[in-house]
């Protein structure tokens, strides 16, 4: 089977990479290159034993999606990781996160609609859901109105897939929605690299760990949780990865009861930010240089998931700890920072 993975050389694209090639999957990867490396594909390479096709192609440019798809007309399915991620550059920059995460969308989905059949699995959010009214969420929660551009192209995202499917009956689609990826490959040879400064908390601590960043804020310590700080779910990056193989298997195998599922992938546990502050802590054996600030506009207060559907039909689970992912990431962090 012959699968595309775009922004497969990216944090969560090039895990998902590896864990197909280790189900035995033929993996082709298109990237742009503006929030990775090639030099991922070493990573992979080393992992793996194999390495897989890659292409540097901006989904932007309509005509050379349509060339691609003419070139590689045996592909059996997509797993789209390609966007713009950053939440407040989507806000400063709307028109190009909608340019980047939908328009590409769009394309790929137009050459895919044209197969006898085809799967395709969505990167989406747990953004869709904003602060949601219980917890943990399903999910059925209602999806609010998004706190950010970014979180919109999600929001719609899953609408246009959601469309197509209606009206194609050959697109076999998933969307997951991920809660809060963290952590590196247990063998260290690929991980979580930010170009300039981490959007996310992970790799800010991290980096302030290791002496790049001056300290960590703390956005807010008067929330209604126990120690007053946010709340997320975070999830290894590897059990991440493995979801969308199960997915896959899943549309493959035409086990699907609709051509168009959604699926919260989580640990179904929440981490305030000061435990993950305290997990870092005890895994390498440093105290962490932060501050408490104020509220950062935007933060919802609690988000974790209810991960009993992908338990349940697609048979998967998260399996590490928080201290385990966060091991990971500063083994990575460190190694990272000496080549």
């Amino acid at each position: 089977m012959k699968i595309l993975v775009t922004g497969g050389l990216g944090f969560i694209g090039s895990h998902t990479v590896v864990e197909l090639q280790n189900e035995g999957f033929e993996v082709v990867i298109i990237d742009d290159l503006s929030n990775s490396s090639e030099n991922v594909l070493d990573g992979i390479t080393a992992i793996t034993g194999k390495k897989p096709v890659f292409e540097k192609l901006d989904l932007r440019e309509k005509a050379k999606v349509q060339d691609f798809f003419k070139r590689h007309s045996d592909l059996d399915g997509v797993i789209h990781f390609a966007a713009s991620k950053a939440v407040g550059e989507s806000v400063e920059k709307p028109l190009l996160y909608y340019e980047n995460n939908l328009g590409t969308l769009v394309y790929i989905l137009q050459e895919l609609s044209k197969k006898e059949r085809a799967s395709f699995i969505f990167s989406s959010s747990c953004t869709v859901y904003g602060q949601a009214d219980k917890l943990p969420i399903t999910e059925d929660a209602p999806v609010k109105k998004a706190e950010s551009p970014y979180g919109n192209t999600k929001q719609i995202g899953e609408e246009i897939i959601s469309d197509t499917c209606k009206v194609t009956p050959s697109l076999q689609a998933i969307s997951l929605r991920y809660f809060n990826p963290m952590g590196a490959h247990p063998t260290v040879k690929i991980g979580e690299l930010p170009i300039g400064v981490p959007q996310n908390l992970v790799p800010f601590i991290t980096q302030t760990g290791v002496g790049i960043r001056e300290k960590l804020s703390v956005f807010g310590d008067d929330y209604p949780t126990d120690d007053g700080t946010c709340v997320r779910d975070y999830i290894h990056v590897v059990d991440l990865a493995k979801a969308h193989v199960e997915a896959l298997k899943r549309l493959m195998a035409g086990d699907n009861e609709k051509n168009y599922e959604v699926f919260n992938v989580g640990t179904g546990k929440g981490s305030s930010v000061l435990e993950v502050i305290e997990s870092f802590e005890r895994v390498s054996g440093k105290k962490l240089n932060y501050q408490i600030v104020d509220r950062r506009p935007g933060d919802v207060v609690s988000a974790y998931a209810d991960t009993a559907k992908a338990n349940t039909i697609l048979g998967w689970k998260s399996q590490s700890t928080l201290d385990e992912a966060m091991k990971s990431a500063w083994e990575w962090e460190q190694k990272s920072r000496t080549n």
